[in-house]
């Protein structure tokens, strides 16, 4: 076995594009301790800066004394709590809708709602950069699966044009994007997607794992910011583990949906619930989110300050106005030395990103910003990127 895999593992070595671990050593936030030293943390989605907050490690150890540790088994045989439960009447109540449904992390939970939606002899439309979670469940559905050109709805509606001459009205097709793209940081174009959607009677999906907790009214997301309802996009999918600081997925939708997907979906009926503590933390997480838009500004403000800052240095940006900041470097060794020069002479932490996860010839920064960070820490940013490209063009 290792003989004929090692080869693989050589050449991504020598393409740049092998994948290392850090060792964190203490809880998540802005300044991490690594197995190599203290270090600015500018690469987490803890986007709120709540993966640490006291009351939400207070609600776990709560949680943990009512429930223990394990749920124990699936949610349809005894693993489905009262943690659980009221998590996801108050999940539905935020967002809007009759039901939501929790799944153990995000993958599962595209897995799951995409392969009990549709099937083969269907069609699924997908973003062309969409996570690889909505690829995946894309090609596990064995749905036909076609990918639009990004954010491009008339791409998208050439598509349906071109399924409406050979597909039978009775099969089903399903549009599914990110709400905010995870190595981009911009939107989706929501009610663009949403109108051609209805236009070619197929239905819209749109995981806003990047979005809920960021986006909108007290952090609702992309359906909140472009005031979408759930006749306009009827699946919406998020994650706790980002803005949330904890850990899980849900989808929320109608009464009809959620009992589809507890009948069907594989990813949720074979396997264990989350702990009920992570359950229990969230519902204070939360709380917290919808309390305050306080965060929410503070990190809209730091946004600001950084692509002000960034632009007077020219530096090239992606154009986000969320907290997922791109610097575009375009060959993978370079994107991977210039993180390196920002950790070992700035300490600072920035994860290079290469391909397949961007398109070849985008390896990139992927720079995320935090609620609990200062704006002495975007200047100290800024000066490090200054110093990095400057040392890396000599």
């Amino acid at each position: 076995m290792d003989e004929l895999l090692a080869p693989a593992l050589q050449q991504r070595r020598e393409q740049s594009l092998y994948r290392h671990r850090r060792v964190i050593i203490g809880p998540q936030d802005c300044n991490l301790s690594l197995d190599s030293g203290n270090v600015l943390n500018f690469c987490s989605n803890d986007y709120l800066g709540l993966a640490n907050h006291p009351d939400i490690i207070a609600a776990l150890k709560r949680g943990a004394h009512t429930y223990g540790v394990g749920a124990g088994a699936s949610h349809l045989i005894n693993g489905h709590s009262y943690a659980h439960h009221a998590l996801e009447e108050e999940l539905a109540d935020f967002l809007g809708r009759p039901r939501a449904l929790l799944f153990s992390t995000g993958y599962m939970a595209n897995l799951g709602i995409i392969t009990s939606l549709v099937g083969k002899g269907d069609a699924i439309l997908e973003d062309r950069i969409n996570h690889a979670s909505l690829i995946d469940a894309g090609l596990l559905s064995g749905a036909r699966l076609q990918r639009y050109l990004h954010a491009d709805a008339c791409s998208l509606d050439k598509h349906l044009q071109k399924q409406a001459v050979t597909t039978n009205g009775d099969k089903r097709r399903l549009i599914v994007t990110d709400g905010v793209f995870s190595m981009d940081g911009d939107l989706a174009p929501l009610p663009a997607l949403s109108a051609t959607a209805q236009q070619h009677h197929a239905w819209l999906m749109v995981d806003d794992a990047h979005g809920i907790g960021v986006i909108g009214k007290q952090g609702r997301g992309t359906t909140d910011h472009f005031k979408l309802d759930q006749s306009q996009v009827p699946v919406l999918m998020g994650t706790l583990s980002k803005a949330f600081g904890t850990f899980g997925a849900f989808v929320a939708g109608s009464e009809t949906l959620i009992e589809t997907l507890i009948q069907q979906a594989r990813s949720y009926i074979y396997t264990t619930a989350l702990p009920p503590a992570i359950a229990e933390a969230t519902r204070t997480s939360l709380e917290l989110v919808n309390a305050s838009d306080e965060r929410r500004e503070k990190l809209a403000a730091l946004i600001k300050q950084f692509r002000n800052g960034a632009k007077q240095l020219g530096l090239t940006l992606l154009a986000s106005q969320t907290p997922i900041q791109p610097l575009i470097i375009g060959d993978a060794q370079q994107a991977i030395n210039l993180s390196e020069t920002l950790l070992q002479d700035h300490r600072i932490l920035v994860s290079a990103i290469r391909p397949p996860t961007v398109p070849e010839g985008s390896a990139r920064l992927r720079i995320t910003l935090c609620a609990n960070h200062t704006a002495t820490q975007i200047d100290r940013l800024l000066s490090a990127l200054d110093a990095s490209t400057r040392k890396m063009a000599q």
